[in-house]
């Protein structure tokens, strides 16, 4: 069975850094994407960072500031964040997906970043 194991979040302070990381517990025959999504509350979840075959995607409030990096021998993403704002508050889901049998999609239980003085 496969579980997604996040760590790294937290309180920091604005202008602050963290780092997540979200490690793959189990076996998938071939992994295609992973990425990074929050949700603020009130709002909707949203795609902060992927990586995809040596791809990487950014939401434009986070261009500069996250890195997204994997390591494919580990099955682990990692998340970078730099000069975090009170904005940034959400919880961070890591997300993977691809192939098994069939076409597979896990999610992260989710874990708390909050950005506040």
């Amino acid at each position: 069975q496969v579980q997604l194991v996040e760590s790294g979040g937290g309180l920091v302070q604005p202008g602050g850094s963290l780092r997540l990381s979200c490690a793959v517990s189990g076996s998938i025959s071939s992994i295609y994407g992973m990425g990074w999504y929050r949700q603020a509350p009130g709002k909707e979840r949203e795609l902060v960072a992927s990586t995809r075959y040596g791809g990487t995607y950014y939401a434009d409030s986070v261009k500069g500031r996250f890195t997204i990096s994997r390591d494919n021998a580990e099955n682990t993403v990692y998340l970078q964040m730099n000069s975090l704002k009170p904005e940034d508050t959400a919880v961070y889901y890591c997300n993977v997906n691809g192939r098994d049998r069939d076409y597979v999609n896990y999610w992260g239980q989710g874990t708390q970043v909050t950005v506040s003085s």
